[in-house]
């Protein structure tokens, strides 16, 4: 059983497929590919937040080569910073930045970082301690602090410095200095940080192209992918999941399991044990908190409108956070191409107001935000729709730690239980990782050595957790043959 039909779930079940084991996949939304999906409205495709595929898994790159093959576009990477009235290159570049900034407030920048390099802030334990380390307060007030918050809905000095340490990926000022001076005399795509990569792989239709090949592929090994099936109970004795009952068509249907992969977020997972979890397992689940999102899809009636995927939007006067362009990520996006489609991204929290506020109030404020920064005439916004996407982002938060390890400690004597992918492991994950940690929770259950938990685990962002857990040099073949150990546990076909 794999409960959740996202790229850790899909991969997941693939990988067992194809060694014969017997797998039913419980998804509880209507289409696969969890927040990698792809929505459609009218012919229009979107997705939820921008996926680029990039990795440096060479088995994972090979993987997706071999789903979709000639499907998989390469794409220029361009996006800015909307700040104070001006547009912004991100990754920053220096004439630019000064030339918005102003040649003062550049020099205050150079200097503030200059003084926290001779003060450092320690013990480095919140995400504004990582921030301003790396880039002084200066510039951390000017173009983190707000956005960040906007993002998060907590201040940055709850946010812990894990969640920096992964997503900023080793970017500095002093590093982004060097990339603005260098990058010039490189060849093309010969940067080197991993947040200011300029070109990526994308689907001819969108990341859930992938998940939907993912799918097709499991149905061919004689397995199955069943929708609108969220799981309500794992009931357990003895260390180990016995059944699960799922809930379809109104009907709640129970079925016994021999082993259980879940993608599912790891609090909904404790809360629906049966017997219930000790108490003191329960309240770590309960200390870990989520971040919910949505995308205003707004329809506009223009052929271009700016070359950027996406615009990060740092004014704290609109509650947009983040602008994508769907067409300038694949043209066939847009079935009409005398029209755009950007996806406007809030994000809230489950119940708070932008939640609850109407599709037609939504779309009304999108339109209305996107006049207020210049980036469209509301009379040429035609249609529009609204997508929410529920417990998006784990959140790296004050306590987040020692109640992810109590978790994992509990989860640990469940000898036929594996947990995978951003929700499930409760890691910000990219969709790279989130396989990874897919084809170790298979090969775990299949008797290897292996464990997603090691998956994404350092300070430093990198793409891999220690050796024993995977080592990213190696060709698909390689990554996906299991060893005969099988234990009893996994019912082949």
């Amino acid at each position: 059983m794999v409960i959740g039909a996202g790229p850790a779930g899909l991969t997941a079940a693939w990988l067992l497929g194809r060694q014969d084991v017997r797998v039913l996949v419980l998804e509880a939304d209507t289409i696969v590919g969890g927040i990698a999906r792809t929505s459609e409205y009218k012919g229009f495709r979107f997705d939820i937040g921008g996926h680029r595929f990039f990795t440096k898994v060479r088995a994972v790159e090979a993987l997706w080569g071999e789903m979709l093959g000639k499907e998989m576009l390469t794409r220029p990477r361009l996006s800015r910073i909307y700040y104070d009235g001006k547009w912004f290159d991100y990754p920053l570049k220096a004439g630019n930045a000064i030339a918005g900034l102003g040649l003062l407030r550049a020099v205050a920048i150079v200097l503030s970082y200059g003084w926290i390099q001779l003060n450092p802030i320690t013990p480095e334990l919140s995400f504004e301690d990582w921030v301003v380390n790396r880039f002084g307060w200066k510039l951390y007030n000017t173009f983190f602090k707000a956005y960040t918050e906007k993002v998060w809905g907590i201040p940055c000095t709850r946010i812990g410095a894990q969640w920096a340490a992964q997503r900023i990926k080793g970017l500095s000022l002093w590093s982004a200095a060097k990339e603005m001076l260098i990058a010039p005399f490189r060849g093309k795509g010969g940067t080197k940080i991993r947040s200011l990569i300029e070109e990526f792989k994308y689907p001819r239709l969108g990341p859930g192209m992938m998940w939907e090949a993912f799918a097709a592929r499991i149905a061919q090994q004689g397995n199955q992918v069943r929708l609108s099936s969220p799981v309500v109970a794992l009931h357990h004795d003895a260390g180990r999941v016995t059944a699960i009952d799922y809930q379809a068509g109104g009907i709640v249907t129970r079925t016994e399991v021999e082993a259980v992969i879940s993608t599912m977020p790891l609090r909904q997972l404790i809360e629906s044990l049966l017997p219930p979890a000790p108490d003191v397992v329960r309240q770590a689940a309960a200390n870990l908190s989520y971040r919910d999102f949505l995308t205003v899809a707004l329809i506009v009636d223009q052929a271009e409108m700016f070359p950027d995927n996406w615009i990060y939007v740092h004014d704290p006067n609109v509650r947009l956070g983040r602008i994508q362009n769907f067409k300038n990520w694949s043209p066939e996006m847009v079935p009409d191409q005398s029209k755009t489609c950007l996806g406007l991204e809030y994000f809230c929290f489950e119940g708070d107001d932008l939640w609850t506020m109407s599709d037609a109030d939504l779309i009304a404020l999108g339109t209305k935000e996107l006049a207020a920064i210049g980036l469209a005439d509301p009379a040429r916004v035609i249609d529009g729709t609204v997508v929410r996407m529920p417990k998006a982002y784990p959140v790296y938060d004050e306590g987040y730690l020692a109640a992810l390890e109590a978790l994992r400690m509990y989860c640990q004597t469940f000898t036929n239980l594996q947990l995978a992918g951003r929700n499930g492991l409760h890691k910000y994950n990219n969709q790279d990782h989130a396989m990874v940690t897919g084809i170790l929770a298979a090969k775990a259950l299949l008797g290897e050595k292996a464990d997603p938990w090691l998956v994404n685990v350092e300070d430093d962002y990198h793409e891999q957790g220690d050796a024993d857990a995977f080592d990213p040099s190696q060709d698909l073949t390689a990554l996906l043959t299991t060893q005969p150990l099988v234990p009893k546990a996994i019912d082949r076909a």
